[in-house]
């Protein structure tokens, strides 16, 4: 059944026209329904339920940000941000084309508030945070970099798409597929399931309250100097960093970059780019599998070669939600 996926495309709109419009005619080419500002240049609060309900409509979410934070709400968050925490809450999968040099932008397409200029760093640095994102320089890279972003995100990450009404007859064979596709999971979950309950259990494992050694370093803001730190932490609180993450399968590399930047954040280590070391790594990861918080997967990627995937367990899944959940706290007793 052939499927046209609609694509939210939200940026601010006077300085980045021009690239919108390449992006705009690169998804058309695609055979994409593109939405976005274009449906309501004049943002205000009254449109906003408006704006949430195409978002709600859209199938991916498409995000460019080049030199500018855009006009804000009057809780002084941007409308462009408040459509990515939107995107960002209701799962939708997000592309990021972030300018890679901002500094070199004209004076017309940069931020000369310093209030502005700091809320466009701080969430330039959140859509950053634990996703792949795209930089580009010019506007002629980004029809490319969208149709490559896109595709793969597509093949990784079907969505649900449009259909014509005249195709509606093949949707009952569909939901069927989509049926049998669900029990023959349900099958492989409850396989998975027995199989980790039968798994060896290890002799006088750690417990999840001792701490382990961190070692790793950091990058200089300035300069290409790296600080060497080490810190300690407790397995629980190791996993409970990472656990949220693994909702969806990940990728071994994405959980290693992910895990280190929180790690690096919680042990308060200043500079760019933390690494761990990777013995380290590696026995964090033994550690969680020996738990049964984990289970981690070769399969193959969309190039076709093997890599290791991670996913959390069940008892992963229950255990995450104890340690991160936010509980009611306790009545006051009346005196």
């Amino acid at each position: 059944m052939d499927k046209r996926y609609q694509i939210f495309v939200s940026s601010t709109y006077t300085d980045l026209k021009d690239e919108r419009a390449k992006v705009i005619q690169t998804l058309m080419e695609m055979d994409c329904i593109p939405a976005g500002m274009e449906l309501f240049p004049a943002a205000d609060e009254e449109q906003w339920q408006f704006i949430k309900k195409v978002i709600d409509d859209c199938d991916y979410y498409l995000l460019i940000i080049g030199g500018r934070y855009g006009s804000t709400t009057p809780e002084g968050i941007s409308y462009t941000e408040k459509e990515y925490d939107y995107a960002v809450d209701k799962g939708l999968k997000v592309i990021a084309l972030i300018h890679g040099d901002p500094d070199s932008l004209p004076l017309s397409k940069s931020e000369t508030v310093p209030a502005q200029a700091e809320k466009l760093a701080a969430f330039r640095a959140k859509v950053k945070t634990g996703r792949l994102v795209r930089f580009w320089q010019d506007t002629t890279e980004l029809p490319g970099l969208v149709a490559l972003s896109l595709s793969k995100t597509i093949k990784t990450y079907p969505a649900i798409g449009w259909v014509r009404a005249n195709t509606v007859a093949n949707v009952d064979l569909l939901t069927d597929n989509n049926l049998l596709r669900k029990k023959i999971a349900g099958l492989e979950a409850q396989l998975h399931k027995l199989q980790e309950e039968h798994r060896p259990a290890v002799d006088d494992l750690a417990g999840l309250d001792e701490h382990f050694t961190v070692r790793g370093n950091t990058t200089h803001f300035n300069s290409s100097d790296k600080w060497h730190w080490e810190g300690t932490i407790s397995w629980r609180e190791a996993f409970g960093l990472l656990a949220p993450h693994l909702l969806q399968r990940k990728a071994d590399d994405d959980v290693r970059h992910i895990w280190e930047e929180a790690v690096a954040r919680a042990l308060e280590k200043k500079g760019r780019f933390p690494r761990v070391e990777d013995q380290t790594f590696q026995t964090f990861k033994v550690q969680m599998l020996a738990q049964k918080l984990i289970s981690v997967e070769s399969r193959p990627t969309t190039t076709g070669a093997l890599a290791l995937f991670w996913f959390l367990t069940e008892k992963g899944k229950a255990f995450m939600l104890d340690i991160r959940t936010i509980k009611k706290m306790p009545p006051v007793e009346q005196s």
